[in-house]
């Protein structure tokens, strides 16, 4: 059974990683894929279509379609560019995949502003512009009586939603991800596209010495195909009905992050020397934002 058969996906960084999955994956259940990828190193620097090449070989000889394309997502024209090519080519668009990422670690006492300025263009706007240009694709659709069944899948973080030390940019940029998502779900729910984001946990090039050696089964639960299993299903039509959701996704299981959750509450005060025992008693009862109670799982 293909999930997406005659469907049209745009997957941006798509040359390694998470991104090559989503696209074989997507391709093996029957859409014709627009590879994204400029080829840059994990840190964003350089250019090489080598990468996008490879996969559209590789998809070809699966015997599914595909075409490269070197946009930058970040950049406003290359994102609209990389739209329209994929209508040019296969006649529509029915699904965007948003994947194209750089790593800029560092603490934040001796990050730079172009290492923030950087990462957050690449994750933020990168996901904003291409999502932006595909939305007015389907409205346009929309406004001409045209019926719209169109998926966005957005790229999350662990980091984003639970803050991994050294990642200010990084966790920034996929918090940022999350809740744009939620909002692009609501706006966009009326056109008939629904919008959803993953955190996923996979081991990459993006992810590549991190952590110590793993074991044999914790490094096959983190394989990509686990999170591009779950994201070709949300591209599917079977998917219409789930929405503004962000899911973390590992070879270990899919749950739903319920991040920023009302917590206790106390009465307020407009006298701040009564606030002390207030704002004590409600911390204590809180939920911990960094994700500690639930390592056991996460962090296997």
């Amino acid at each position: 059974m293909k999930l997406c058969e005659g469907r049209v996906a745009i997957v941006s960084g798509a040359g390694r990683g998470l991104g090559r999955a989503h696209a074989l994956m997507l391709a093996r259940h029957g859409a014709k894929v627009v590879v994204n990828d400029l080829g840059s190193s994990a840190a964003g620097i350089g250019r090489d279509a080598t990468p996008a090449e490879e996969v559209v070989a590789e998809i070809r000889a699966l015997g599914g379609e595909a075409v490269v394309d070197t946009s930058d997502v970040s950049d406003w024209s290359g994102a609209q560019a990389m739209i329209e090519r994929a209508v040019a080519s296969f006649g529509r668009l029915d699904i965007l995949v948003n994947n194209a990422g750089i790593l800029r670690d560092r603490m934040l006492v001796n990050m730079t502003e172009d290492e923030w300025d950087s990462v957050i263009k690449v994750h933020l706007k990168g996901t904003f512009a291409p999502t932006h240009h595909a939305a007015n694709h389907w409205r346009r659709q929309h406004k001409a009586g045209q019926a719209v069944d169109a998926r966005v899948i957005n790229t999350s973080s662990h980091s984003g939603l639970f803050a991994n030390i050294g990642q200010a940019n990084y966790a920034a940029a996929k918090a940022g991800i999350a809740s744009f998502s939620i909002v692009a779900a609501r706006e966009l729910q009326r056109l008939g596209v629904t919008v959803n984001a993953i955190a996923p946990r996979a081991e990459t090039r993006m992810t590549s010495g991190l952590r110590g050696e793993l074991a044999p089964e914790v490094v096959a639960r983190r394989d990509p195909a686990w999170i591009a299993a779950l994201v070709t299903w949300l591209a599917s039509p079977e998917a219409r009905h789930v929405s503004g959701k962000v899911f973390e996704a590992w070879g270990y299981g899919y749950t739903v992050a319920e991040s920023w959750q009302h917590g206790a509450i106390t009465p307020a005060s407009q006298d701040p020397t009564e606030l002390g025992p207030k704002i004590d008693e409600i911390v204590r009862f809180s939920r911990k934002n960094a994700g500690i109670d639930r390592d056991t799982w996460l962090d296997v």
